[in-house]
């Protein structure tokens, strides 16, 4: 059962100091005024945060729910296909991209 944008809305406003907004015409979600995850403009994949050895992890395990656009090659995002991401791995995924734009001291108080 693919993953709902709303379901999306919600995991990313479930943490600390996020902010929705807007990036690139599409639904964003920001923390401390950084961008961690934004809608794609095909309204079917999620554009996430993710280092380079997370990425290429995630991309050598499924290739069908994670890719990346010749754009992002050189950049820490990647492509989630919602139609093929579980929601508790995606849950996951979005507690990375957030931790890894969030201040120290918002992410030392998360783990409280």
């Amino acid at each position: 059962m693919p993953v709902s944008f709303e379901s999306v809305r919600q995991m990313a406003l479930a943490l600390d100091n996020v902010t929705e907004g807007t990036s690139y015409g599409t639904p964003a979600f920001k923390v401390g005024g950084k961008l961690f995850a934004r809608l794609h403009q095909d309204g079917e994949s999620l554009i996430i945060r993710m280092d380079f050895n997370q990425r290429e992890d995630l991309l050598a395990l499924d290739p069908d729910a994670y890719y990346i656009t010749d754009h992002y090659i050189d950049h820490e995002w990647m492509h989630v296909r919602l139609s093929r991401v579980q929601p508790n791995t995606l849950r996951e995924l979005i507690g990375l991209a957030w931790s890894a734009r969030a201040a120290k001291k918002l992410r030392a108080s998360r783990g409280k």
